[in-house]
């Protein structure tokens, strides 16, 4: 049989970190418990205890629980009622499925002030003659019993006849005292003959005449003795409820839980082979490895249990790998780039519960802009080139970029790129002169072909052709 112990209520206290000293919830139903225990010290903030399905025989131990409102105390071997007037604020007692027969032990709860909620279906007191309504006069500040809400007029017929109901009372209950009293009897009696053996026969050799004694009634192999046990027919009490469930973990005991021959060595956790990481996922975990939409990073998404305390995940990232341990199992995987693992973060979704685990890949350069290719004159030297090469004269363009073989180099994307840039001599003058293109009529002498102004330094004389014809009506270029 089980006892209540510091890992046990640690363990049932995950969703308050773990942390039991100002625990309000616990539940410790199935847990074979036979005592109520050190829960008085550890957690006096409790609101809220759950202990039913166990074997608890007694209730005790809880009266410096006073901040305690629920207690479930059903499906356990209780007989009566008692050490609960100290839990101040109690609103609701289940103990549903008992084998309380001392009705008058209810009594007790009449200091319960703040109870509302009492359930005692399926205890034997049930079955006395006048049960609801004794409980419902002795016990005034309760509004529901079993379920069933207790209204004004069954409370004033109640309180006019509970003395005549608790002389009947207690008459019922000392039959079933007697009765009870005649069932451990009877239960030490089973006992004591299951211990007796044939004599002569110790257990330590079977033979074929001890098969023989065991077909005619005698001791029985082991599965006829459990079929025995499970065909005999016995009283529902505490005694045998609490031998039914010795019976069910020496079975399991004695049923192998490991393989027997070769399947007996335990299976070695592997990691790694010949120096190289393995995929390993132990907790069969949900995952997700993607790359980020500008391919930066690694997003690693494990879906792990939406309530599973964060303090139970741990992880591990290396340049070539990931591992990440939850809750004892390992999810280990073989990353396709090298990443970062100073740079990496993770993260746990407060909805999904999820584990988000982002790895910049190594050597990326992590900004707002996305990278550009190299622009054209990024030197201060290129930027001071550019002006002169425009301000150079009587270049032409394959001098500004070398020879052809130069210019048609592949490699020379410099003279392909380069725009062909007009070349004007800086001395002379950059502004056109209008003034002296035509002269003026009066100083054109009659019959003389019109000339154009003289020619600037650096200009070539073309001269006029031989069919050239002036005509007077063609009005002069401007």
């Amino acid at each position: 049989m089980a006892k209540i112990t510091v890992e046990l209520v640690r363990r049932r206290a995950e969703h308050n970190n773990c942390e039991i000293s100002t625990l309000e919830e616990l539940s410790l139903h199935q847990q074979d418990l036979v005592k109520i225990e050190h829960l008085d010290r550890w957690c006096k903030c409790l609101k809220i205890l759950y202990l039913q399905n166990n074997l608890i025989g007694r209730i005790e131990n809880v009266g410096r629980l006073k901040q305690l409102q629920y207690l479930n105390l059903a499906i356990n071997n209780i007989e009566k009622v008692e050490n609960l007037s100290n839990c101040e604020f109690l609103d609701k007692l289940d103990l549903t499925l008992n084998f309380i027969g001392d009705l008058l032990s209810v009594e007790s709860l009449a200091r319960n002030v703040h109870l509302r909620y009492l359930y005692l279906t399926g205890n034997p007191c049930t079955d006395y003659h006048g049960y609801r309504d004794f409980v419902v006069a002795i016990l005034p500040q309760i509004t529901s019993l079993d379920g069933t809400e207790v209204t004004k007029s069954e409370r004033i017929l109640a309180s006019q006849k509970v003395d005549s109901i608790r002389r009947e009372i207690v008459a019922q209950q000392e039959e079933y005292k007697e009765k009870r009293s005649k069932e451990k009897a009877d239960h030490e009696q089973r006992q004591a003959k299951k211990k007796e053996k044939k004599p002569g026969f110790d257990g330590r050799w079977y033979t074929d005449t001890d098969a023989h004694v065991a077909k005619d009634g005698g001791d029985k192999e082991p599965e006829e003795d459990d079929d025995e046990f499970w065909q005999e027919n016995v009283p529902y009490t505490p005694e045998s409820r609490t031998e039914t469930l010795l019976h069910i973990a020496e079975k399991k005991k004695e049923t192998p839980t490991e393989p027997s021959g070769p399947e007996q060595l335990k299976r070695v956790r592997r990691l790694e082979m010949d120096g190289k990481m393995l995929n390993v996922n132990e907790g069969r975990y949900e995952f997700h490895l993607t790359e980020s939409e500008d391919d930066s990073c690694l997003v690693l998404d494990v879906a792990v249990p939406r309530f599973m305390d964060t303090s139970l995940v741990d992880c591990d990232v290396q340049p070539s790998y990931i591992r990440a341990t939850i809750k004892g199992k390992i999810l280990q995987l073989v990353l396709p780039d090298e990443v970062s693992p100073d740079q990496s973060s993770a993260q746990r979704s407060q909805t999904t519960g999820h584990l988000l685990i982002t790895m910049p890949k190594a050597g990326h350069i992590i900004s707002g802009k996305k990278k550009t290719s190299q622009q054209k004159y990024s030197t201060g030297k290129d930027k001071m080139e550019k002006p002169l090469q425009r301000q150079a004269g009587n270049r032409s363009k394959t001098e500004s970029c070398g020879d052809t073989n130069r210019a048609n180099d592949p490699q020379n994307e410099s003279c392909k790129e380069r725009p062909e840039l007009l070349e004007v001599d800086p001395s002379v003058r950059r502004g056109a002169d209008f003034a002296n293109i035509v002269r003026n009529k009066e100083n054109d002498p009659p019959g003389n072909l019109r000339t154009a102004a003289p020619l600037k330094k650096g200009v070539a004389d073309v001269g006029v052709s031989e069919d050239f014809v002036d005509d007077p009506d063609v009005p002069p270029l401007i």
